[in-house]
């Protein structure tokens, strides 16, 4: 029947599922398995009943196709397919294999014995999604596990192997065998000892300290949690399996649970947890679509970030050929890739060994020849277009057919870079962000001619080498520095008005921002921008493309580089502290500008920087060169910084409402000639506010 299939085996029912691609526990399979249990407890010759799915997952927890539809609240829900199993008077196993994670999990807690393989991985992962587990989990395995484990266990969301809890209550057998053999032999067993087969709703959670463990806990959570209210919640859920009954304590989960989901921090993780998925998914490319190999990967240039996109390949187990037109460039890149390993072995996350295979897989070469076998090829060299048309053109004389030509490029036309060679279907651009051995964010950049599997190919690599992936179109800085453009334009502004660095940035950091505007220029270099803004007015005389920071670079001023930027410095210290010669230098420039100050209120500062990125984001969007909002959240929140419990600047826009930020921007329009060119709205908010205020 849908979502499972039933066989007898000896004297054993196996109830296998099969709702791919993790046996999601949507509305056909929780059916199915009540109504299969039904089959074998109404058939005199089975005396037992195992439950399993696939190597790949016994279960994922929740199916996410049906969040938000009917069929996520339809009985039988999670809940009464536990109840089903717990009163069942035939011994119910689980056979675990694969992930068991959230309903997963609390599905096999429900079963009255468990079998696990060694390969299997168990957890409560839901705090993630700013929930807690809804069906039980919060008062089954502190019963199982013991409250410390459990509550580790819950509000982390930890994932950990079932080898690593082999020796408690939780698993009946942990096997390194067939493991549906294995539960049907250990269920056949229990029946006929024809014990009184255990609930673990009948057990208690022994736990004599469990008040100061718990007071411990609380404390460190308020300390550390303070924008998530689901880890506080999860705690206190779990609180309930020591001191109230068990029913009690179920209620007290659901009364909980109940309220996280119904929270704007929950809509906002779930949100993310959908959209990065989606992200995956590409419309007109199939999903069978045949992959290039990419067993080989070729890197040019040595520097920063050359040497960050090495290491992720590394770290995958993928050989790099790293190319410099210099020796010692070479060498500088190698030692930089070996100190950062070994930097991460110092703090135990990596072995010796593990440096030494990792480094064993690098080669370098100052010749392009070498590079001729490899099936990708990234270049991270100068962002130059002149540079890169000489790279390109020379990898296109030697790199074999169908390798995949890439660059790195933060802001430049990739389909004039593929027009550098003959074959513009196999180059694309692949925009790391630094620095690119940590950032997840991964900006595929599809130009006009990007052949389907080469890009196919990219979005698939990019989950081998744990990057999150989201397609752009081409365009002048792509989705994520386009957008960051105009926000930036508006903080320079709202200090030209009257605001001060200090402010902008705590208002927006009390937002949730990693770190406001102006501390990540002091992080990044004024000096970068300055020189960028300097080549610029060279090229178009007739325009201003001054800032603030100018002025500040002028002066010698490039953040902590020089000790002294936006903020000044304590020498080893990168503690941002207010200058009065930041101040003194703004007020010349406003002076300079013919500029009366004015107050400017926190707010209007916060609205005036999500306007900017919200309009600029619906332009995206409406040009094709995002495929979703929700893409654009993607980009926001993996390589920028937004902060997760907003869920990203559309989503949060659509919380506030699209149409009080299209009523902001058409205040601002209205202040003068040069505004209402920079505030002009997108098209697309316009007919999105009309159409009832949703992106889709």
């Amino acid at each position: 029947m849908p979502g499972a299939h039933y066989e007898v085996v000896g004297k054993t029912a196996v109830i296998t599922f099969d709702n791919p691609p993790v046996n999601g526990l949507g509305f056909d399979l929780r059916h199915a398995i009540v109504t299969l249990v039904d089959r074998a407890q109404a058939d005199d010759n089975v005396v037992a009943i195992v439950l399993t799915g696939t190597t790949r997952a016994f279960s994922g927890g929740a199916d996410i196709r049906e969040f938000g539809t009917p069929k996520a609240g339809q009985e039988p829900t999670l809940r009464t397919v536990i109840k089903v199993l717990e009163s069942s008077v035939k011994p119910v196993v689980a056979a675990i294999d694969g992930v068991c994670l959230g309903g997963g999990l609390e599905l096999a807690l429900g079963a009255h014995y468990r079998v696990a393989a060694t390969s299997a991985r168990v957890g409560l992962p839901e705090v993630k999604l700013g929930i807690l587990p809804g069906a039980g989990g919060t008062q089954r395995l502190p019963r199982l596990l013991g409250l410390e484990k459990a509550l580790n266990m819950i509000v982390n969301g930890t994932i950990v192997s079932a080898t690593k809890l082999a020796d408690t209550p939780l698993f009946d057998l942990v096997v390194d065998t067939d493991v549906v053999a294995s539960a049907t032999a250990f269920a056949e067993k229990m029946a006929k000892e024809n014990a009184s087969h255990k609930r673990v709703r009948d057990l208690k959670v022994n736990q004599p300290d469990a008040e100061a463990l718990l007071q411990v806990a609380r404390a460190n959570l308020a300390a550390g949690a303070k924008r998530f209210p689901a880890p506080l919640k999860c705690l206190e859920a779990v609180a309930g399996s020591v001191s109230l009954p068990f029913d009690q304590g179920i209620e007290q989960e659901r009364q909980l649970f109940l309220q996280l989901m119904s929270s704007p921090e929950s809509a906002a993780l779930r949100h993310i947890f959908a959209a990065e998925r989606a992200a995956t998914k590409i419309p007109g490319i199939a999903s069978d679509i045949a992959l290039r190999p990419i067993k080989v990967v070729g890197v040019i240039g040595a520097g920063t970030m050359g040497g960050g996109i090495t290491m992720n390949f590394l770290n995958a187990g993928i050989p790099v050929t790293m190319l410099e037109t210099k020796q010692d460039a070479l060498d500088r890149g190698v030692a930089t890739i070996r100190r950062n390993y070994e930097n991460t072995m110092k703090k135990g996350r990596l072995t010796q060994a593990q440096v030494e295979e990792r480094m064993g897989l690098l080669s370098t070469s100052l010749d392009y020849a070498d590079l001729a076998q490899a099936d990708l090829v990234i270049e991270a060299v100068f962002e130059n277009m002149d540079v890169k048309e000489q790279v390109f053109i020379a990898l296109d004389k030697v790199m074999k057919p169908g390798a995949i030509l890439a660059s790195n490029t933060s802001t430049l036309d990739v389909d004039a870079i593929a027009n550098f060679t003959k074959r513009p279907g196999d180059v694309i651009g692949l925009h790391f962000f630094s620095p690119a051995n940590v950032m997840r964010l991964l900006e595929i950049v599809r130009g006009k001619k990007t052949a389907d599997d080469v890009l196919a190919t990219c979005i698939d690599l990019a989950k081998k080498i744990a990057k999150q992936p989201v397609v752009s179109g081409v365009c002048d800085g792509f989705i994520g520095n386009r957008m960051l453009h105009r926000y930036y334009t508006v903080t320079n502004d709202l200090i030209v008005e009257g605001a001060l660095p200090q402010q902008v940035d705590k208002v927006l950091e009390d937002f949730g921002m990693a770190m406001g505007p102006f501390r990540v220029g002091d992080l990044a270099g004024i000096d970068i921008g300055w020189s960028i803004r300097k080549h610029r007015a060279a090229q178009n005389p007739d325009q201003d493309f001054s800032m603030v920071a100018d002025k500040l670079a002028e002066v010698g001023r490039f953040g902590q580089k020089t000790s002294a930027g936006w903020y000044r410095y304590e020498p080893g210290n990168r503690k941002p502290i207010p200058d009065p010669v930041v101040t003194q230098i703004i007020e010349a420039y406003r002076a300079e500008k013919g500029v009366t100050p004015r107050k400017i209120s926190d707010e209007e500062i916060l609205m005036r920087c999500l306007c900017a990125l919200v309009n600029e984001g619906a332009k995206i969007l409406d040009e094709g060169i995002a495929l979703r909002a929700s893409d654009i959240d993607v980009v926001y929140l993996s390589g920028y910084g937004f902060p997760a419990f907003r869920g990203g600047p559309m989503h949060y826009a659509e919380q506030i409402g699209l149409y009080n930020i299209a009523r902001a921007i058409g205040q601002y329009a209205q202040e003068s000639d040069k505004a209402a060119k920079f505030w002009a709205i997108s098209p697309l908010l316009v007919k999105r506010v009309e159409a009832g205020g949703r992106w889709a």
